[in-house]
């Protein structure tokens, strides 16, 4: 019940947003890639079928990867990488 719930509440916040007349901020992007990344991690267990600790790793990686994502988006750069370890910094293919 508790995911069901909390998936929702993720679903709502991203649909409330597109409903702003006014552009988003930095910090508001950040905050709805999150929060897009933390459900798409908890869906992303429950339909796997994973165990609790797995869903707190999909989870803050969801939210990882949706920060980041929010970033991208507002700079248009994307980090790829060199195959040593390393990243380099380019504009992201339209």
């Amino acid at each position: 019940m508790k995911k069901s719930v909390l998936t929702l509440a993720c679903v709502a916040s991203l649909a409330l947003t597109a409903c702003m007349s006014r552009p988003l901020t930095d910090q508001e992007r950040t905050i709805i890639g999150g929060v897009a990344g933390i459900g798409a991690g908890l869906i992303t267990a429950n339909a796997i079928g994973a165990n609790k600790n797995w869903t707190v790793l999909t989870t803050l990686a969801g939210a990882a990867a949706g920060i980041m994502v929010a970033r991208n988006y507002h700079t248009n750069m994307c980090a790829y990488s060199n195959g040593d370890g390393t990243y380099r910094e380019a504009p992201c293919p339209v």
